[in-house]
């Protein structure tokens, strides 16, 4: 593999220096994890479809710089006598931007890269000695752009967003202080315990255990009186503010459950602490608040959990870039985390870097075959990525093997399959994908999406009347799906049904512009983080 000088990609490097303020520099200093400046430090960049890489060492003072480059998306990375930096991708679309990126050494050894324990912080690495390079300084209207090819990804993108949330356990920012008493009150019945309230009503213990009782019976609206009284009783319990605070934010109460953290940090600091006030500043509509609470959580606690949220909070409100640096992390921390390899592929191709997304969602198949959930993502990334991806197909294609009863298996593999076919449509590839999608509509008679692509697929072939029924059965299926109706108005048209054609055209359009109308209110709902990276000022920002 080709290392050049301190050279640009391209012919770039030798225009005149009248067009250089055009032209990309991406900029930085090289640490180690105590944030001592390293010099003769070797720095490489790598820009995506470019077999060359360029290399360069930095200076006395730990600083590299790459000048006159063209804009498209980079991956950064240092080496120095074995110590390494992970590689940061860097997005420079703009002529004349200037990233300035900080890369951070690590001494080998420090990352247990073969520690099957996914909950575990390993030692050292994980202190969060190496600050990020980015702050989040505000919020702005996220307003989309483009042409229908890059909406679509962009839709894709969004919805894979707010789908990685719910790789999230459900409890996971409810583990909160050790509660002593669960295990006591767990053999307890309801009957005893308001027998135990009813002679003692005074008593702090009593309507603590019934409070918590009922918080963990799922009746938080139950519990919330007790617990209030618990707490008015003996303020100073920890375990009882906070088991108040969660019956508040269960029972919708987010105010009085943020005003009950507050009380808690006041004369304690936790991890667990942060990320629920990071959850009820993100409920209250204080994004700006909740990331800010994750790093903090990460900070205090560099666990597998807070680094995933972190990441989550910064991708939801496209910060897209700092969530792969996140991710990034967070998967070299913890290698046997699927669900962190999984955002880190979501966050990829958020970026456009879709070869590489690929691979980490695969990565991440390989870690529990079973699992469905990585296969859902490759399956959509694949479908709106504008050319194949590596390793997905073998994946899906092991999807289905192992879980041949699974409508998505099949679904899936289908449109993998059909991504590579051949024009003139190959008929074996053809009918290996009717086959599929066949028993996933055949397995689950609700798969609207295999219908729809049986219709297209019929259609392709000139069977419409084929088509029609397929396309009648996804809307059916779920009559809101307005490309089933576009192309059944398609298929009317060819059958020389126009009366019908230009009801199903008319259907899609309404459909079309309600759905327009609720991405538009959700990406105003949901605000772009501001980025600003180290150097930048804050009117500035980071891609």
């Amino acid at each position: 593999m080709a290392l050049i000088g301190t050279l640009s990609f391209t012919s770039v490097s030798r225009k005149a220096h009248a067009q250089h303020s055009d032209e990309v520099t991406i900029q930085g200093n090289v640490v180690n994890q105590a944030g001592n400046l390293i010099s003769d430090a070797s720095v490489r960049l790598e820009q995506e479809g470019v077999l060359e890489r360029v290399e360069t060492k930095t200076n006395a003072a730990g600083a590299f710089a790459f000048t006159a480059l063209p804009t498209g998306h980079y991956l950064l990375s240092v080496e120095k006598s074995g110590q390494k930096s992970h590689a940061t991708a860097v997005l420079a679309l703009s002529k004349g931007d200037r990233k300035t990126i900080d890369l951070i050494l690590e001494v080998p050894g420090d990352i247990q890269l073969n520690s099957t324990d996914s909950s575990r912080p390993p030692p050292q690495a994980l202190e969060f000695s190496d600050k990020p390079n980015f702050t989040i300084a505000g919020v702005v209207d996220w307003t989309a752009v483009g042409g229908h090819g890059s909406d679509s990804a962009l839709r894709t993108s969004e919805d894979l967003a707010r789908e990685t949330l719910t790789l999230k356990p459900e409890s996971s920012r409810s583990n909160g202080p050790t509660l002593p008493s669960s295990a006591k009150i767990g053999n307890e019945s309801e009957s005893k315990l308001i027998a135990a309230r009813a002679s003692a009503p005074g008593s702090y213990e009593a309507n603590h255990q019934l409070g918590e009782y009922y918080f963990h019976a799922g009746r938080p609206q139950d519990s919330i009186p007790l617990l209030l009284a618990a707490y008015q009783i003996n303020p100073t319990m920890d375990d009882n503010t906070y088991d108040l605070a969660l019956a508040y934010k269960e029972a919708g109460d987010f105010s009085r459950a943020r005003e009950q953290v507050r009380k808690l940090q006041v004369h304690k600091d936790s991890a667990d602490l942060h990320h629920l006030m990071g959850e009820l500043d993100e409920k209250l509509g204080d994004p700006l608040a909740a990331v800010r609470e994750d790093q903090e959580a990460v900070h205090l606690d560099p666990s597998e959990r807070n680094y995933f949220e972190w990441g989550s909070e910064l991708l939801l409100h496209r910060a897209v870039w700092q969530a792969v640096e996140v991710f990034r992390d967070g998967t070299e921390a913890y290698p046997k985390s699927s669900r962190m390899l999984t955002a880190l592929g979501t966050s990829l191709f958020a970026g456009a870097l879709y070869d590489e997304a690929a691979r980490r969602l695969c990565d991440a198949s390989d870690l529990d075959p079973s699992d469905p959930k990585p296969y859902a993502f490759m399956g959509k990334i694949d479908t709106a990525a504008p050319t194949r991806l590596p390793c997905i197909e073998q994946k899906l294609a092991r999807f289905v093997r192992d879980q041949p009863e699974d409508p998505l298996a099949n679904y899936l593999y289908a449109m993998a399959v059909w991504k590579r076919r051949e024009q003139p449509a190959d008929n074996q590839d053809l009918e290996q994908v009717k086959a599929l999608l066949t028993k996933a509509v055949t397995i689950d008679s609700n798969c609207a999406e295999a219908y729809l692509q049986l219709g297209i697929l019929y259609s392709s072939q000139r069977s419409y009347e084929m088509a029609i029924d397929f396309y009648m059965k996804a809307i059916k299926a779920d009559p809101e799906l307005a490309e089933a109706h576009y192309r059944l108005g398609v298929a009317y048209d060819r059958t020389n049904e126009p009366a019908k054609a230009k009801q199903e055209f008319m259907r899609h359009d309404e459909i079309e512009k309600k759905q327009a109308a609720a991405i538009e209110s959700e990406r105003r709902e949901i605000k772009q983080f501001l980025v600003v990276l180290q150097g930048q000022s804050t009117g500035t920002t980071a891609q």
